[in-house]
């Protein structure tokens, strides 16, 4: 399995078989919920008159580019991925969904996943595989010490556990 992947954009192509249902999720609720919700409430603000000045039909209208927007973008992003539904060979070294846990210099301890950058989300310990600390854990072992340079300076971290849970 490859460490990273990243396309002229600078983003990886890869995401989580979770990661990609909440996308076609998302998307289908867009197109098949939301937008006919909006398109109705734009007709219904459309047949009250002059629409130059009807604060619902171009309020209305705006939400209708958003949601455009983001189904035009939705679409073509899960063209672009690879999802990632088999386990690495080497499940000793860090790869892509890995959740790997790292004690800091302090005595701290964190534990992310590796994902993809479509999906991360911190708050639920989700780190995006772009990100300087995934890059640096990419390929490491248990008990490695890695230095990863972040905005603050420069950090220690060791890796204190590696596992691939379910997917």
């Amino acid at each position: 399995m490859a460490e990273s992947s990243s396309r002229p954009g600078g983003r990886a192509h890869y995401i989580t078989p979770e990661g990609e249902s909440q996308l076609r999720e998302e998307l289908n609720w867009l197109w098949k919920t939301k937008r006919p919700e909006v398109t109705q409430s734009v007709r219904e603000a459309a047949a009250q008159g002059d629409r130059s000045e009807n604060a619902e039909y171009i309020y209305g209208k705006k939400q209708l580019r958003e949601i455009d927007r983001r189904v035009r973008f939705l679409t073509k992003r899960l063209e672009q991925l690879t999802v990632v539904d088999r386990h690495p060979d080497d499940q000793s070294r860090v790869y892509f969904g890995a959740w790997v846990t790292v004690e800091d210099e302090a005595g701290g301890s964190n534990c992310w996943r590796l994902v993809g950058p479509d999906e991360f989300d911190l708050g639920r310990g989700l780190l995006s595989i772009d990100s300087p600390m995934a890059r640096a854990l990419l390929g490491k072992r248990l008990d490695d010490e890695v230095e990863v340079r972040t905005p603050e300076g420069r950090t220690s971290v060791v890796i204190t556990a590696i596992r691939y849970g379910p997917l």
